[in-house]
């Protein structure tokens, strides 16, 4: 019995390695400088941003995860539980799940240090290990200069910006944030393995609210889709159009795209993470915001969907309909743990709570 466990272990062991080599993954100590946004691979490859390094790191964190079993997660503190693994106190930056294990990681920091931990199925909280790791690293080309800008409210360090969400769709990981060119805002495809990471393309959006073409702000979250099985990804931004991009505009070379705006969401609200799921035979979005809640948006008729081109004043929405999802108020953080189920992290008078729940 034990030489069967040496070999299987063994066995599992090549196993693992011959997926990281598929991958181009190798050895080594992840040099991460911050832990931002999140988003699950293949084969237990979490992808990570690192704003502060401009760069976006594959390594291989939940490889050697059990299969799913069923998870019903309801942690309380979660950002205390993190604390007590890793030392100090810890701000959280960004979930993913993975469902074929189960297990959701968590990014964030603890005074400068960036921190990154497994919970798994269980709600076991353990650090993922950095220093003795299987990984991959692009460095962004155009990453904005890591200093301040700016004057007073308006002060700020765009290198912060430099990646604000992350996907990983049909075999690219598609990157929005900040670059440091004429059109900072923009979004990457870097194929996977990694390569080079390419320079970006700007995107220009008309802004409703504001009633006016914009470029220079960042993308705040979006998920890809096929939209008449050709593949898109749908962006928030602050304050809060919804915009359509088609891949295919990114892919054509050239440094710049316009977006097309499928919606206005109401301003003076800040777009904090997105989902895309299906219920039924219709397809839908999950939006939580700042000050408007959790946004259930149809994704039917985008197809057809021209966009805006005047303004909405007075916090108006137009465009894409949605239903606001009262059961998830506090919501800043989720993503699909199933085709059924959600984790979410709420916020609770201040303590921030790790929950499953079934999608609305």
């Amino acid at each position: 019995m034990k030489l069967l466990t040496i070999s299987l272990a063994v066995t599992l062991s090549m196993m693992a390695g011959a997926h990281a080599a598929d991958w181009g993954l190798k050895t080594g100590t992840v040099d991460l400088k911050s832990a931002g946004a999140l988003a699950m691979g293949p084969d237990g490859i979490l992808f990570v941003g690192d704003p502060k390094g401009g760069a976006v790191f594959a390594i291989a964190a939940d490889a050697d995860a059990k299969s799913a079993r069923a998870t019903s997660l309801n942690l309380t503190d979660v950002t205390a539980a993190i604390s007590q693994v890793v030392g100090g106190d810890v701000t959280i930056n960004d979930i993913a799940a993975n469902p074929a294990s189960g297990s959701v990681f968590v990014s964030g920091s603890a005074g400068s240090q960036a921190v990154l931990v497994r919970i798994d199925s269980e709600g076991k909280v353990t650090a993922v290990d950095l220093k003795n790791a299987k990984f991959a690293k692009a460095e962004l080309a155009d990453a904005p200069d890591d200093r301040e800008v700016g004057e007073g409210r308006r002060r700020s360090n765009p290198r912060n910006d430099s990646i604000t969400d992350l996907s990983f769709f049909e075999g690219k990981v598609l990157v929005s944030g900040l670059r440091s060119s004429g059109s900072p805002s923009s979004v990457r495809e870097i194929n996977f393995p990694f390569h080079a990471a390419d320079k970006g393309v700007g995107v220009q959006i008309f802004h409703a609210a504001h009633g006016r073409e914009e470029d220079y702000a960042a993308m705040r979250t979006f998920v890809p889709l096929m939209i008449d099985g050709e593949p898109a990804l749908l962006g928030a931004y602050v304050c809060t159009p919804l915009v359509r991009i088609d891949l295919k505009d990114l892919e054509a070379g050239g440094d710049k795209v316009k977006a097309t705006t499928v919606a206005e969401l109401g301003n003076r609200n800040r777009p904090l993470d997105m989902i895309r799921y299906t219920k039924g035979d219709q397809e839908y979005l999950l939006l939580s915001n700042s000050a408007r809640g959790v946004m259930k948006i149809t994704t039917a008729g985008l197809s057809s969907n021209k966009g805006l081109t005047s303004p909405v004043s007075g916090g108006g929405v137009a465009g894409q309909t949605y239903d606001s999802v009262e059961s998830m108020n506090g919501v800043v953080q989720m993503d699909k743990l199933s085709e059924t189920q959600a984790v979410i992290l709420v916020d609770n008078n201040g303590s921030l709570d790790l929950k499953t729940v079934e999608l609305p």
